[in-house]
């Protein structure tokens, strides 16, 4: 996908608005509901967008399509099950992502049916303009959620996948590899930041296309939506 077109630049605004607020409520309001009130205190169990977003974790995601949001903090410490706790904590985020992904893709689809079977009709250029746009959205609104799942999937600090170690491997060598952290996520980040590399970016379109395409053959099946419909097959990409 080309995120650098100016269509995509302005549609991409409303999506971080709405996928990143969701990616740390699932985070906090999961630490919540295990023991740690931590987020709550700290006033991140919200969809508030401000409260979460981070500078240069939107810039990636302006740019490359994915990228981070400021982490809710979690005290670990206050988990009722510590090692089950942090693995359930962690999944909540890039699962809360592939769930808002379907409900999204499937809005879409509704739309999409209604436009085929007439209940939506277009009989202007402009209002033909605006229901492109309208299935131009919900195609970035369901990559950027999938791509933001995978990314975070992935284990290195902070993102996500490294506190799914702590579930894999004995406690005390987890907590040698918790001391390295911060310069391990330092090194990251300025590797994916400074060194233009396509290869992570590959591997997430590797990874995120049978996601997307199972979720619209999912959601094309369920409605009996036509291939050829042309809102659908721009919320697919395969129009663009």
């Amino acid at each position: 996908m080309d995120f650098f077109s100016l269509q995509k630049f302005i549609l991409m605004t409303p999506i971080l608005f709405i996928a990143l607020p969701v990616h740390e409520l699932a985070h906090g309001w999961v630490a919540y509901k295990l023991g740690d009130p931590t987020a709550k205190e700290a006033g991140r169990l919200t969809l508030n967008p401000f409260k979460h977003l981070d500078l240069i974790g939107v810039l990636m995601m302006y740019t490359v399509g994915f990228g981070w949001a400021k982490p809710v903090p979690v005290n670990f410490s206050n988990l009722k099950n510590r090692r089950t706790g942090s693995i359930l904590v962690a999944v909540a985020g890039p699962m809360s992502n592939i769930l808002l992904g379907f409900i999204s893709i499937f809005i879409g689809g509704i739309i999409a049916k209604l436009f085929e079977v007439g209940v939506i009709t277009i009989s202007t250029e402009k209002m033909l303009q605006v229901f492109l746009y309208v299935a131009l959205f919900f195609y970035i609104l369901v990559s950027v959620n999938i791509n933001l799942a995978i990314f975070n999937m992935i284990p290195v600090p902070p993102l996500d996948g490294s506190r799914l170690i702590s579930g894999f491997i004995p406690e005390e060598a987890f907590y040698k590899f918790a001391r390295y952290e911060a310069f391990i996520g330092l090194a990251f980040f300025a590797l994916v930041v400074l060194v233009p590399n396509d290869f992570l970016s590959s591997f997430i379109r590797t990874v995120a296309n049978p996601i997307f395409r199972s979720m619209a053959f999912t959601t094309g099946n369920i409605l009996n939506i036509n291939p050829d419909n042309v809102l659908w097959r721009i919320m697919q990409g395969v129009i663009q």
